[in-house]
């Protein structure tokens, strides 16, 4: 009798570790949400457990395509840039071209498939690695993309941009699509003889071939499929951004191949499911969502994603070893009655013990409306990095809680941000936008919400904001052209490197720059090129155009970072034989302009635009009037005056 006891004691205790093996991902989301339940009590609201699912459609939409490569043993790196193409094409074709929306949304889901069939081709008739095959269609997708747009966004059709809302007021078109493409995943997987395919060729691809299956025609089908998933990715995430923006979704197919990942699918092949890609997603959009309800750095958050991503393969690795069951949909038929009761199981825990955590949020209601967000379109920047110490050292005065987050210049990245703001029920939200019009649809939804939000260096297009805290960009350009003339005497040949493609402050800087030298006929623009408003990247265009243009007399950076690459390409030229004139007047800028080696700055004042937002913030949210513009002047600043600058 104890022998039995004994025995049936560990039969249970090797139950319970071998269903948490073979549902590690599950575990983790629902240890995720208990977790994220007990942490904030902003997190488990209807409006907010929402947000997730629409802040996971669009990796989870892109993931489901590449689980079919990832099951096949290949990989696809070009998703994000397809999705981008896509909704570039669609966008382009129903405005520019005058093509009738369906038409239009038929080509994008044909660019899509056809960017697919591209890879397919490469991959099993060229014999390219899959990764060379697909990080090559990476770079021709974003680059066809720009081509097609300009650089600029386009606006969205209305009646595609219905898929970015809600039906009944309440439910999100794109989880509704989002659940749509995996049950469409789930059925090829398990129930289509591509299907099986796939796990025959991931499992042993010479055998596959041995036993008479076309690999290489099923390759191309695996990879116009995951084309497939991209284009409708694109389509959803233009939707929600009421714009297709060229530079959409970087970065999106190592989120997109995560989810597959930490879904318990392996990169070897052979295994993944549909199920478990969905709940890699969620996983990644409640870390991203919770991180972002408990105010952490935005650099940090991308170390707990990596952290997570990396323990996730660790787990496939104990589940393997440990012998647990293979993640292979459609292989055990018995266990799905096992495996739905399973997931009953699951949410039933996590149901239970989250309403016992929300228990000790339940009177935490107060103070909210001393809180403030302030989303920033990128931190890798020292004007913005100025603008948040701005913004901090006014919320320390006021005594304000104050949350920054990152947007690193991704327009969807953003639009999650501000909803998670939204969500949270801040008493005003401060946005300096990726694009004015993408952050459009997310300030709308601040509006619905009565919360008051400040734009700050950079308007919102298509919804009300309390006020717009800006320097004018536009006047800038004009200012650096002047000064750039005069110095070298109304006549020379120059080059110009604008900032990164797409954003409303490269263009409007570069439109003032323009036309602010139309009054000097006698300077001609020999060469323009973007670097991203980056400096490395300035150093590496300027010196490439120097090859081209070595007697160049002088030298337009949209900012102060492209500047200073550009005096590190020109050497002993800067400042002397040819002039450098910058953007934002940054602390680096201003001791280039004190040495001599940059001309001039177009300077702002950073710290006090942020100062000035948080201000204006809060005197939004007591209910006081302010301003609908309030401007902070630009100064051309060179080495006469930099020491009286205050900056």
């Amino acid at each position: 009798m104890a022998t039995d006891t004994l025995k049936s004691r560990l039969g249970a205790s090797g139950g319970l570790r071998r269903l948490l093996l073979d549902n590690g991902a599950l575990t983790a989301l629902v240890v995720l949400v208990i977790a994220m339940s007990a942490l904030s009590g902003d997190f488990l609201t209807a409006d907010n457990l929402l947000n997730v699912g629409v802040q996971a459609a669009v990796t989870a939409i892109l993931a489901f395509g590449v689980t079919f490569v990832i099951v096949s043993a290949g990989i696809d790196l070009s998703v994000g840039s397809v999705a981008a193409l896509s909704a570039t094409v669609l966008a382009w074709s129903a405005t520019e071209a005058g093509v009738p929306v369906a038409l239009a949304v038929v080509l994008a889901v044909v660019t899509g498939v056809g960017c697919g069939l591209v890879n397919g081709f490469l991959v099993s008739y060229g014999k390219l690695p899959p990764f060379i095959a697909t990080l090559a269609m990476l770079s021709v997708g974003r680059g066809l993309s720009l081509v097609i747009s300009q650089g600029s966004p386009i606006a969205f059709p209305d009646s595609v941009s219905h898929l970015g809302d809600t039906l009944g007021g309440w439910l999100p078109v794109p989880v509704l699509v989002m659940v749509v493409m995996e049950l469409i995943t789930a059925l090829v997987l398990g129930r289509t003889y591509i299907g099986r395919s796939m796990y025959a060729i991931g499992g042993n691809e010479e055998a596959a071939r041995l036993s008479g299956l076309r690999v290489k025609r099923q390759k191309l089908a695996i990879y116009a499929l995951s084309g497939l998933f991209a284009a409708a990715a694109g389509i959803v995430l233009a939707a929600r951004l009421s714009s297709a923006q060229p530079q959409a979704a970087q970065g999106y197919e190592l989120d997109a191949i995560a989810a597959v990942v930490i879904g318990g699918a392996s990169l070897a092949g052979g295994t993944g499911k549909a199920s478990g890609t969905l709940i890699g997603a969620l996983i990644l959009a409640v870390l991203r969502n919770g991180l972002n309800l408990l105010s952490v750095s935005a650099f940090w958050q991308q170390v707990v994603i990596g952290v997570v991503i990396a323990l996730a393969v660790l787990l496939d690795t104990v589940r393997r070893k440990a012998g647990a069951t293979p993640v292979a949909a459609g292989t055990a038929q018995g266990g799905k009655g096992r495996q739905a009761a399973t997931y009953v199981l699951a949410a039933v825990v996590a149901v239970a013990v989250v309403g016992a955590t929300s228990l000790l949020h339940g009177q935490d209601s107060t103070g909210k409306e001393r809180k403030i967000g302030l989303s920033l379109s990128t931190l890798n920047n020292p004007f913005f990095v100025q603008i948040r110490a701005g913004a901090e050292q006014e919320a320390e005065k006021r005594g304000v809680d104050l949350t920054v987050t990152d947007a690193q210049n991704d327009a969807s990245q953003q639009a999650n941000q501000l909803q998670n703001f939204t969500s949270e029920g801040l008493g005003a939200i401060v946005v300096n936008p990726v694009d004015s019009d993408a952050a459009g649809p997310s300030v709308r939804s601040a509006n619905k919400a009565d919360i008051p939000v400040i734009a700050v260096d950079r308007g919102v297009g298509k919804a009300d904001t309390a006020a717009l805290v800006a320097s004018d960009n536009v006047e800038g350009g004009r200012l650096g052209a002047r000064a750039l003339a005069e110095k070298l005497g109304g006549k020379g040949t120059i080059v110009i490197l604008q900032g990164q493609a797409g954003t409303s402050a490269s263009r409007e800087r570069g439109a003032g720059f323009a036309e602010g030298l139309r009054a000097y006929p006698g300077i001609e623009v020999v060469a323009k090129q973007p670097a991203d408003f980056d400096r490395t990247k300035g150093l590496d265009v300027m010196t490439n155009l120097l090859q081209a243009h070595p007697d160049i007399d002088g030298v337009f950076a949209e900012n102060d970072e492209m500047a200073l690459g550009a005096i590190k390409a020109l050497g002993t030229k800067a400042g002397r034989s040819v002039q450098v004139v910058g953007f934002d007047g940054t602390p680096d800028g201003l001791k280039a302009v004190e040495a001599g080696t940059l001309y001039a700055s177009v300077a702002q004042v950073p710290k006090e635009l942020g100062r000035i937002a948080v201000d204006n913030a809060l005197r939004a949210a007591d209910g006081k009037r302010v301003e609908e513009l309030v401007k902070v002047p630009v100064k051309v600043v060179t080495k006469e005056n930099v020491a009286g600058f205050g900056g």
